[in-house]
């Protein structure tokens, strides 16, 4: 037992890094991603930033935290892009025929995706202290934040596993991903407080995990009780990963 999980824990860690690599040799798509966020980030805090009221505090506070989730939730649609196209040009086919673990295809790209969340996170952090965003917690509630958000990245990435291995087609896979995750980022609390929305729009923002996301990572970053949206967040994460981590096993695993 103890030799197949650490043939399981090798071959995950080959599967990582093979698609870290992958993200070393093609640095414009980890470059023009990075430069995308950081526009959009300048965007809405200078364009929308002046109209939204968010009670008291300026716009920047209020929405790097929930842009640094939205980061993690657009991620997942390059998950199943990238799935697509191996399926597409035969690598699964190959690593298949390879004496190597079942998960660690798939579990090591969900963790080399969480690799690309730190860093893409680090770097939006540092572009929003210089807009002039001001952390008002202490250190380790800062590191919980981010990690947090990673996890939240990481129950969001099994999502786009399974579409990806799903679909097979890398131009459906694309707009598949777009179709479930636009209305969880503009439903939710990201971009402005709940309060603003129609009532019947604000029943489904209370319950969006994105919303969850956003208030427990304003609550860390900026101070407050996390209690209220901490065990929300948490119970979306660990049922998403249950569910969708299962399913996309028994989808590879069914693959003629």
């Amino acid at each position: 037992m103890m030799t197949s999980f650490s043939h399981l824990i090798s071959d995950i860690a080959v599967l990582t890094r093979r698609n870290l690599i992958k993200y070393f040799r093609l640095p414009q798509l980890l470059i023009f991603n990075a430069t995308l966020n950081v526009v959009l980030l300048l965007l809405f805090n200078y364009v929308f930033g002046g109209a939204i009221k968010t009670g008291g505090v300026s716009y920047i506070q209020y929405f790097l935290p929930g842009f640094l989730a939205q980061i993690v939730v657009f991620g997942s649609t390059q998950t199943s892009v990238g799935i697509a196209e191996d399926l597409t040009k035969g690598f699964v086919d190959r690593f298949r025929s390879l004496p190597m673990a079942r998960p660690a295809f798939l579990t090591g790209r969900v963790l080399s995706d969480a690799v690309r969340y730190v860093f893409l996170l680090i770097l939006l952090v540092i572009v929003g202290l210089v807009m002039g965003f001001r952390f008002d917690n202490g250190f380790l509630s800062i590191i919980a934040g981010l990690a947090l958000i990673v996890l939240f990245g990481v129950a969001l990435t099994w999502v786009g596993v399974f579409i990806g291995i799903s679909v097979k087609d890398v131009e459906t896979a694309q707009v598949a991903g777009f179709v479930w995750v636009f209305p969880l980022v503009f439903a939710s609390s990201l971009y402005v407080p709940i309060a603003t929305m129609p009532g019947w729009l604000q029943a489904f923002a209370k319950i969006n995990p994105v919303t969850s996301m956003a208030d427990v990572t304003r609550v860390l970053l900026l101070g407050g009780s996390v209690a209220s949206s901490l065990w929300k967040i948490l119970a979306w994460d660990f049922g998403l990963i249950a569910l969708f981590m299962s399913l996309a096993f028994r989808r590879y695993n069914r693959m003629a």
